[in-house]
């Protein structure tokens, strides 16, 4: 299977139907999102199974092997069987608890893996990788995009029947969706003032800010961005009530996404709004190269401080990742039947 890049007039995933699915990770939500995220695609409810190696065993992952406290005999073990028709894992420390799922069901389980799992394409039977990074092999799918959860259905529900937090806000609406310090690199407070800045200055100009933060938000942007909200400047979800995270993405006139996430910025893409990334100082590492596609395919712009009105094609590359995986599946189904009739 060779790289490829998002067909934008692809067709939905032929589904799967009948057949069982796990969802393998440590339970990041990054990791878990784009598994599920497929799987979903694929008219599935998986079941999730999450990892949980203890030392020295997670010293040694992906390389080693699964921690032994862990394996299928033990009582709640993440590969007990029975095992699955389909297993879709990420992150570095499920890579060989997929190993292990597809010796011990003999073969019969498909694996997918998702991201560079670091020893190479022989990791599952199928790899998806965004394009930014550099594995390569005939079981290898790329795309510019990461899989999500917000499908075309999805949205357009959302905007059939929005929170009314934020349907209440009056337009324009600006979604602002705060990520913050990785391993790709750190906020620094003058980038933490420069955003609040920018932010001020487009409320200021009458946009409605639906603004969400994550685990990785320095506390300082935190608490500038609830002040924001406080001020009358528009809504932050605190996590009460329902996540209106979809909401937020289908109402939105335009985007607002700091560069460190891969997720949020497949995600906005997704929607067909303008998006207006914010980049710290220092850069986003490797992510940069990801940035740089975004720009040159004219999906997003930098954030200025104010509303950008453009218009591009949406992106969806979870389609794509899915409808590959279905066609991987179908031919491992063939592969075992034949080998069964001979």
């Amino acid at each position: 299977m060779a790289p490829t890049q998002p067909d934008l007039a692809a067709p939905p995933a032929a589904g799967l139907p009948g057949a069982s699915a796990w969802v393998l990770t440590d339970g990041k939500a990054g990791d878990e999102t784009q598994c599920l995220a497929v799987a979903e695609r694929l008219g599935l409810s998986p079941e999730i199974r999450r990892v949980a190696p203890g030392a020295p065993f997670a010293w040694l992952m992906p390389w080693g092997p699964i921690d032994p406290r862990e394996r299928a005999g033990r009582p709640g073990s993440p590969v007990a069987p029975p095992f699955p028709d389909l297993a879709i894992a990420s992150g570095r420390r499920a890579v060989p608890y997929l190993r292990a799922v597809k010796r011990l069901s003999g073969g019969r389980s498909f694996t997918v893996f998702l991201k560079d799992p670091r020893t190479g394409p022989g990791a599952a039977d199928l790899v998806w990788a965004p394009s930014y990074d550099r594995i390569e092999g005939p079981n290898v799918v790329r795309t510019l995009t990461a899989p999500h959860r917000f499908s075309p259905e999805r949205l357009e529900a959302a905007r059939a029947r929005p929170d009314p937090r934020l349907s209440a806000l009056p337009a324009p609406r600006a979604a602002v969706l705060a990520g913050g310090d990785s391993r790709h690199g750190a906020f620094s407070t003058r980038d933490v003032a420069r955003l609040a800045g920018q932010l001020r200055s487009l409320a200021a100009g009458g946009v409605s800010l639906m603004i969400t933060t994550s685990r990785r938000t320095p506390p300082g942007l935190a608490a500038e961005l609830r002040a924001l909200a406080r001020d009358g400047r528009g809504f932050l979800w605190d996590g009460t009530g329902e996540n209106p995270y979809a909401s937020m993405l289908a109402l939105a006139d335009a985007i607002v996404v700091t560069a460190d996430s891969v997720n949020m910025l497949s995600e906005a893409v997704a929607t067909g709004a303008p998006v207006l990334v914010f980049e710290p100082e220092g850069g986003v590492g490797r992510l940069g190269r990801f940035l740089a596609e975004l720009k040159s395919a004219g999906l997003v712009k930098s954030f200025g401080g104010k509303l950008e009105c453009y218009a591009y094609e949406k992106l969806d590359s979870t389609p794509v990742i899915a409808q590959a995986v279905a066609e991987g599946f179908a031919a491992h189904r063939a592969a075992i039947r034949a080998a069964a009739s001979r």
